[in-house]
């Protein structure tokens, strides 16, 4: 959502990525239209979580969204309320804190919004779903999950989380875990190199959703739920790195894929 302008719009690399992988990407309205997202869930085969703003503190597990959801998929109404509330309650002080340091990131109270209705729907349907950057943030925060507001201030480390561009390149390692689905994608690799640029992050995981990479700082870098048909999510970019970066467009190409059941 660009607010100066007054006007929605993708970067390329997320549908020309899609493209590559044999889908056809359409990007969705921002509505808070209950009604419309659920048909929006239904209609589509998969759904991509993209980069952009950081996460609001409002952001939290909402039991009655997920009503299509057993119990043994991972997610428990008391332990995600009692979570979700822990959460807000963090990054309210952590935002506080931030702007008595001058510092102020721009939030959007509408996708909030949006994806609170769209996640929970498509999970109900076990749409393929993947997220990227915000979207693993997003993801996270809203089943359950932490954050790290900042990291330059309260996860200070010699990894740089937030490289300069051109985007396209390299900027740290991550280390896969043995066992998951990235290291299967990736085998015979224990570690991958990834660009970087994001200052919130993952703090803890959501229950429901395991590690699948993690920095060399320990900053958590990708997740996925073992309870779902495809639910990956990964901090990096792959959309900028799909053209020079084989993995970037497998971890694109297994997305569509797992649309084909």
């Amino acid at each position: 959502m660009d607010y100066g302008r007054d006007s929605l719009w993708m970067l390329p690399g997320y549908m020309d990525a899609v493209m590559r992988a044999g889908g056809t990407p359409v990007m969705l309205p921002l509505t808070d239209n209950t009604d419309a997202v659920a048909q929006c869930a239904e209609q589509f085969d998969a759904f991509l979580f993209t980069g952009g703003p950081d996460v609001g503190p409002k952001v939290g597990f909402d039991a009655s969204h997920m009503a299509g959801l057993d119990a043994k998929d991972g997610i428990s109404a008391d332990i995600g309320c009692r979570e979700a509330g822990a959460a807000d309650a963090a990054d309210a002080a952590d935002i506080a804190n931030s702007s008595a340091r001058g510092r102020s990131e721009v939030l959007s109270p509408e996708r909030d919004r949006m994806e609170s209705l769209l996640l929970p729907a498509a999970m109900a349907l076990d749409k393929p779903i993947l997220g990227i950057c915000r979207g693993i943030q997003f993801i996270n925060k809203y089943l359950g999950g932490t954050l790290w507001q900042d990291l330059p201030s309260e996860h200070p480390s010699a990894v740089e989380h937030h490289m300069n561009p051109p985007y396209d390149t390299f900027g740290h390692s991550v280390s896969l875990i043995p066992g998951t689905p990235l290291a299967s994608l990736f085998a015979g690799q224990s570690e991958i190199a990834v660009n970087s640029y994001h200052h919130q992050a993952v703090r803890e995981a959501a229950p429901g959703l395991n590690v699948m990479a993690v920095a060399p700082d320990g900053v958590i870098e990708a997740l996925y739920r073992p309870a779902s048909r495809f639910l990956w999510a990964v901090q990096w970019h792959p959309e900028f790195l799909y053209k020079v970066d084989a993995r970037s467009q497998a971890i694109f190409n297994a997305f569509v894929k797992s649309c084909h059941r």
